[in-house]
């Protein structure tokens, strides 16, 4: 998954991406977007690894895409600023935690501007579909079109009443007629306060949290700096700061579950590897992430959970215990899953 760091400029948002992805910004890049994809780390995928000692082990990514800060006084160029992270999976929208201001508004203004970005994308969109409809057009055609335009209609309400359109609930189908539109108000978000130095061991403000329950914090430039000394000199700054480690492995987990993803592992002597796929995911959409043909002609899935192997120690004794299991086509994938794909 691609998820999109945004945010107003000033809000130490390419700070984040940096100590997030590892990938210093570019200014060449700025305007355009720049990605990283940094591991995520995954005690279980080290236990696993230490255990069969393959020749390589693999952890799942996630791709991050930085892009151009959002103006607050000059609005006409935001949509087009958006608009790079149209094809991101999810939006981690990075707020002000260092100076004065109030976070919770801060969101609340960058939440308008997606409203006025998806507004101009569907307004012109039912504009071009209403000049359509007034032509001689196969009855087939004028039914999608008549449907795709009520639909954005409706869209269109919530915006200008400023709700996104994942206030909408749209339905499956509904969502397959406009997912070409990439609407940013229909991805999922998540909410990072950048904290300062000094704000390491304050709480969220209660006002952020009823807007965004979900919402972590950290001091991304803070952290940075500090993973670029010595070890001697890391340990003696933390100490002073009260520092016990780093929060960047775990807000690096927290971004990729809270985007509804999971994994699942796949080991062996050659290598024991996690692979990310959506939660919800069924077995044959797993078998696609490590290869085509493995899904094509996938007959079934050998799985067994990572608490339960952990806790027999081998794929014998899973089996002889009963929690080595055969599923088919439709097995919903668990996080945490063991799973050694069969196929014709």
């Amino acid at each position: 998954m691609k998820i999109g760091i945004a945010g107003f400029s000033g809000s130490g948002k390419s700070t984040v991406f940096h100590w997030l992805t590892g990938v210093a910004p570019d200014p060449a890049k700025a305007q355009h977007g720049q990605l990283g994809k940094p591991d995520i780390p995954d005690e279980r995928l080290d236990w696993l690894s230490q255990h069969f000692k393959p020749k390589k082990t693999t952890p799942a990514k996630v791709e991050f895409l930085d892009t151009p800060g959002l103006l607050l006084t000059e609005r006409r160029d935001n949509a087009r600023r958006l608009g790079i992270m149209r094809d991101a999976g999810g939006l981690l929208v990075v707020l002000n935690g260092f100076a004065e201001g109030d976070p919770a508004a801060e969101l609340l203004r960058f939440r308008e501007e997606l409203v006025f970005a998806d507004l101009e994308i569907v307004s012109n969109r039912i504009d071009r579909l209403q000049t359509q409809l007034k032509k001689p057009r196969p009855a087939k055609e004028r039914d999608a079109d008549q449907l795709e335009l009520d639909l954005l209609k409706r869209v269109v309400s919530a915006l200008e009443e400023g709700r996104g359109a994942a206030s909408l609930g749209l339905k499956d189908e509904e969502e397959k007629i406009i997912r070409s539109f990439q609407l940013l108000t229909l991805k999922p978000e998540l909410v990072l306060l950048n904290r300062g130095d000094d704000g390491t061991s304050q709480p969220l403000p209660v006002g952020l949290l009823e807007l965004a329950p979900t919402a972590l914090q950290a001091p991304a430039r803070l952290e940075r700096e500090l993973d670029e000394l010595s070890e001697e000199d890391r340990q003696a700054f933390m100490k002073d700061l009260n520092l016990s480690g780093f929060s960047r492995p775990e807000v690096l987990r927290k971004i990729f579950y809270g985007m509804s993803s999971i994994v699942f592992f796949t080991v062996g002597e050659d290598e024991c590897r996690a692979w990310p796929i959506p939660k919800g995911a069924s077995a044959v959409e797993g078998a696609s992430q490590i290869h085509t043909d493995l899904a094509r002609g996938f007959v079934r899935g050998e799985v067994v959970s990572y608490d339960d192997f952990k806790k027999v120690g081998s794929m014998k004794e899973a089996k002889a215990r009963g929690v080595y299991r055969l599923e088919g086509k439709t097995y919903i994938v668990q996080d945490g899953d063991i799973m050694h794909i069969l196929h014709s």
